[in-house]
């Protein structure tokens, strides 16, 4: 018994839908953990250089990997740190000049702006992975841990961001993102001050004056 051509499509369309609410799961995921693993390294780095300081004071001793590890951790968690900013379009720019731009105009300097970003995100993730192979085999002075790692941070960064662009670029290109609405970047760190405070919650009296 075939089945009708609308309850098929229908089929189709509850699949996609729920394809893309895992899809969004999974993103949503991948950033939590990257937020975590940002809060840890930001941890690690307090605790390792307050730590060396008090002991250096207190009990003339040290940690002697505690240089070379808060420096790794300060490139892990900026990279990181670069990448949920990209994501949620909190890098500062100035869009001024797009905003005055006719609607077409706009679309194809912004289109022209993500092909040059995705370009040179592409020679970081090259440059990158020729580095990490390069220092795969170096260990550090002090820990002995693979510079590979160190440079790795620029994978963690470029693939991501490239990702990120790439669907921001198609989005664009088919209308899915107004460019002469949308806030794709950020003028100033007051705007992502403002975007992190709650929302004022109006009392029911003085709503009803």
């Amino acid at each position: 018994m075939r089945i009708p051509k609308p309850i098929q499509r229908s089929a189709r369309k509850d699949g996609t839908l729920l394809w893309e609410e895992r899809m969004t799961r999974i993103i949503d995921f991948y950033f939590f953990a990257l937020k975590v693993a940002i809060a840890l390294l930001l941890a690690g780095m307090v605790v390792l250089v307050f730590g060396n300081v008090v002991l250096r004071y207190a009990f003339n001793q040290g940690i002697t990997v505690s240089e070379e590890l808060s420096r790794m951790f300060f490139v892990w968690l900026t990279f990181l740190g670069a990448v949920v900013a990209m994501r949620e379009h909190g890098h500062l720019g100035v869009d001024t000049l797009i905003k005055r731009l006719p609607p077409t105009a706009a679309k194809v300097a912004v289109l022209l702006g993500h092909a040059l970003m995705l370009y040179a995100t592409w020679l970081m993730i090259s440059g990158s992975w020729a580095q990490t192979l390069i220092n795969l085999h170096v260990g550090a002075p002090a820990t002995g841990l693979s510079m590979g790692f160190f440079y790795g941070a620029g994978l963690a960064f470029g693939v991501p961001a490239f990702l990120i662009l790439l669907a921001d670029a198609l989005a664009i290109a088919t209308g899915r993102i107004d460019v002469t609405t949308a806030e794709l970047v950020r003028e100033s760190e007051d705007e992502l001050a403002l975007d992190d405070l709650p929302e004022p919650v109006l009392d029911p009296v003085s709503a009803k004056r």
